[in-house]
């Protein structure tokens, strides 16, 4: 994990976001409420023919919240709904703050990632460097801009706004390591329940990213949600192989430098010789 940027707090502890999508009932009010708290403007919500009721349709530098829509297809069965709330995921490896050249992506005292857009340049190379595909850039005005885990609110002891306005608690707000056992605690009951295919993503450090601040419960493969199986910040992923290859490239070049020597100094021999005998 990259090291903590503001360190004023010395007392505070990782928090985080335990989605359960299980419970998620595709309301939107986790939109409404972000898009309200952050000012951001509204999605285009106008149905069209053969359209989706996901009017946001992805994560993007305007839309912080999206309740993904995802219609499940069973041959001989009605369609069904299953929904969940996507977010940034705050990564342990965050793609996009090891790619930041400017400093503008920092890890704040709760271990979460936020942007600050009078830093931010605008070049975009956080973008790619996101496994998730949250970050973007403004249309507006170039800038980089994603959930901050409600940054300005956790700052006065508040619950984000989208785990406030959750109807059904689906999205659950607290200290990491809690949020954790509870999620443990809520597969244990639903597979006694009889729903064995519930498991829970990026819940640990050994999951993807080094585990998620914001990490999920499902019932289907990570794929179905959009969600890739496996994940890594691209910087974190090539360290060793670019290492590698960087000293195999400054071996190559010592050993080029040292062959360059033995041949300059054969060659000077050689002259040397020859002006002797003449």
């Amino acid at each position: 994990m990259t090291e903590r940027a503001v360190i004023d707090r010395p007392e505070a502890r990782r928090m985080g976001f335990f989605t359960d999508t299980t419970t998620c009932i595709g309301c939107k009010a986790c939109e409404v409420a972000c898009k309200q708290w952050n000012d951001l403007p509204a999605d285009n919500t106008a149905f069209r023919k053969r359209a989706s009721y996901d009017h946001t349709g992805e994560l993007n530098a305007t839309s912080w919240r999206h309740v993904r829509f995802v219609e499940m297809l069973t041959e001989g069965s009605p369609m069904d709904f299953v929904f969940m709330s996507d977010v940034c995921k705050h990564c342990t490896h965050a793609g996009c703050l090891d790619a930041c050249p400017t400093g503008a992506l920092i890890r704040t005292e709760f271990d979460t990632v936020i942007v600050q857009p009078d830093v931010c340049n605008g070049c975009g190379y956080c973008v790619p460097s996101c496994p998730f595909g949250v970050i973007d850039r403004d249309p507006g005005d170039g800038r980089a801009a994603k959930c901050t885990l409600c940054y300005d609110r956790l700052e006065d002891g508040l619950e984000p706004a989208c785990a406030k306005a959750c109807p059904t608690d689906s999205i659950q707000f607290g200290f990491h390591d809690e949020l954790v056992d509870v999620a443990a605690r809520r597969v244990t009951q639903l597979h006694e329940r009889g729903l064995g295919q519930a498991y829970l993503y990026g819940a640990t450090e050994d999951d993807v990213a080094g585990g998620l601040g914001a990490f999920f419960l499902l019932t289907e493969p990570p794929e179905v949600y959009g969600l890739p199986a496996d994940a890594e910040s691209p910087i974190q992923q090539n360290v060793v192989p670019a290492t590698l290859a960087a000293m195999g490239a400054g071996l190559v070049a010592a050993a080029g430098v040292a062959a360059a020597f033995v041949v300059g100094s054969r060659a000077s021999a050689r002259s040397r010789v020859k002006v002797a005998r003449w």
